[in-house]
């Protein structure tokens, strides 16, 4: 019988920080991107470099570090997120294996792309799966020190001094890159803003299982952009884009004190559906959804054409949730925090994940780019490191691939915030809606009125569903190569007979994802990573500048 070990309980000697070849890291923010950074330095730089991780969000389980569940007061996140094949491939490859040899904990939903490596699709994962398969691995690391606290940047400040590095990955609404905004910069808000407002989208989390096969909910979610579903065979979020009205509903009302609360829409929190009484109540705050209490509400029966469209039945809803969606244009992702002194390394700090670039999801790059943030630094370390202090020369590559990350997925997801009409005039996606929804509401309110006047009703108007049908049909013939078994004209018609005119003229008008646009060459960090560049070596009576540490033995200067 095979013996399996446990290196976790092995007294295994972790890399000495107190050795001068040993580079010293501390990672604020245990989520997926800190703890993949954490893991790849591991692994580029074997015994060489010791990594302290920090997440107020874990707590001490015998001898291993583990997520605090919902007694504890951390409510995991199970939103289904994709994971493109440029970014999973790169990964080390037993983080590869812990991820993925369990083919239940993924699905393979959308098609191939420009993402696509080597012609392997996306692939959607619970963000629970990765941090619990994540956190396994670095436990049992005797590099890696993990330590269930949050990051307080002030009470750790003496010992960050002694640090090389600290790499910043506590999400978009960092302390830590706060307390550092002089040396990273302030951020731009003009660049993602229309007619001086920085726009911003709220977005609705519908917890659900949907009955639809995949290349049915892909067509789906492609062809407008009121609704998107990304799900793991069928169980996933339903996201929901509210128009500005509809985001001032989302609200919670506490049954007690009958108080409104915006835990929902501040936070904000999970309101789980509660079985004896089918409503949907926040676990930490006692409120309900006010939304599902009055059944007449307009939002509450836009929900309900939602989960509709996504053969989602109405028991089938278990959650309520809300993401608030902006963009920053951020000046920089690297600066010197600490300059060096006769006892002190000095200490550089990095910007990565959400607080580097914190991105509108709709588009689907968020924790790719997270990703790619995290590899492309664990890179520029270990072809840096050299037990000598480290320099701004030796992340000018991590910083253009930073910078390339930001324009490229910031600008796809702009256009997943915008459209532009005709005459060339940029709108909000969520004003075109809310301007729908009002057409169909007064013409409804005509066609009342006609009625009760004795007027004889005119036939359905089918132009709406004829629209999106058109549209779809264009969109399943650039997508039939790429993705087999999705619906034909028939099916489509059917399933969308039950639909609302006033669903139907919303979902035709909010536009299909713009491909076009948002197409292209993607943002590939190997492109800064393929080789050494040429080293300056001065001849002997050039007194050019000179490089007091040893040279990189993979560059030209090291050879002959």
């Amino acid at each position: 019988m095979e013996t399996v070990i446990d290196l976790s309980l092995l007294d295994v000697p972790r890399p000495s920080a107190t050795d001068p070849g040993t580079l010293r890291v501390t990672v604020s923010g245990g989520g997926p991107v800190g703890l993949a950074f954490a893991l790849a330095l591991d692994e580029m730089l074997p015994g060489r470099a010791a990594v302290t991780v920090y997440d107020g969000r874990w707590t001490r389980k015998g001898s291993s570090v583990v997520w605090k569940d919902e007694t504890q007061g951390n409510f995991r996140r199970q939103q289904v997120v994709t994971v493109q094949s440029r970014q999973y491939l790169a990964l080390p490859e037993e983080v590869l294996s812990a991820l993925f040899d369990d083919g239940a904990a993924y699905s393979e939903m959308w098609p191939v792309g420009p993402d696509s490596v080597d012609g392997r699709p996306p692939r959607n994962i619970r963000i629970a799966h990765i941090e619990d398969r994540l956190l396994e691995l670095a436990n049992r690391k005797p590099s890696i020190r993990l330590v269930p606290k949050r990051f307080d940047v002030a009470e750790e400040q003496g010992r960050i001094t002694r640090e090389h590095v600290l790499a910043v990955a506590e999400g978009g609404r960092s302390r830590t890159r706060e307390h550092y905004a002089d040396r990273f910069g302030a951020a731009d808000a003009s660049i993602y803003s229309l007619d001086g407002e920085h726009l911003q989208d709220v977005v609705l989390g519908l917890r659900v299982t949907s009955k639809l096969p995949d290349p049915m909910s892909v067509l789906l979610t492609v062809s407008q952009n009121r609704f998107l579903l990304n799900s793991l065979r069928g169980e996933g979020f339903l996201n929901m884009r509210l128009t500005r009205e509809e985001a001032r509903n989302v609200i919670g009302i506490d049954p007690v004190r009958h108080v409104f609360e915006e835990c929902i829409a501040a936070r904000p929190c999970l309101m789980s559906r509660q079985e004896e009484d089918n409503e949907f109540r926040c676990p930490t705050h006692g409120t309900l959804f006010l939304p599902a209490l009055l059944r007449g509400s307009p939002l509450w029966k836009e929900i309900r054409q939602g989960l509709s469209l996504f053969g989602v039945a109405e028991e089938d809803l278990s959650a309520i949730t809300s993401f608030r969606l902006d963009m920053v244009q951020r000046p920089r992702f690297t600066a010197q925090l600490h300059r060096p002194t006769t006892t002190t390394p000095g200490t550089y700090g990095f910007l990565l994940g959400d607080a580097a670039n914190a991105i509108h999801f709709w588009p689907g790059r968020g924790l790719n780019s997270g990703l790619a943030s995290a590899t492309s630094l664990a890179r520029s370390l270990s072809r840096a490191w050299r037990g000598k202090p480290l320099r701004d020369a030796d992340f000018i590559r991590h910083e253009a691939a930073m910078s390339m990350l930001q324009y490229r997925h910031k600008s796809r997801a702009w256009n997943a915030m915008v459209t532009t009409d005709e005459q060339g005039i940029t709108h909000a996606i969520k004003d075109i809606i809310a301007r729908s929804a009002e057409a169909s509401a007064d013409a409804s309110a005509a066609a009342s009125a006609d009625a009760s006047r004795g007027a004889s009703p005119g036939a359905a108007d089918s132009s709406d569903l004829d629209a999106l049908l058109d549209r779809m049909a264009g969109i399943r013939e650039r997508l039939a190569p790429r993705m087999p078994g999705l619906p034909g004209d028939a099916e489509l018609r059917s399933h969308l007979a039950s639909i609302p005119p006033a669903t139907l003229r919303t979902l035709r008008e909010s536009g299909a994802w713009d491909t076009l646009i948002v197409g292209g060459e993607e943002a590939d960090i190997d492109l800064f990573y393929q080789s050494d560049s040429p080293v300056f070596v001065p001849r002997p009576s050039d007194p050019g500048p000179s490089d007091p540490r040893p040279s990189d033995p993979r560059s030209p200067s090291a050879v002959g």
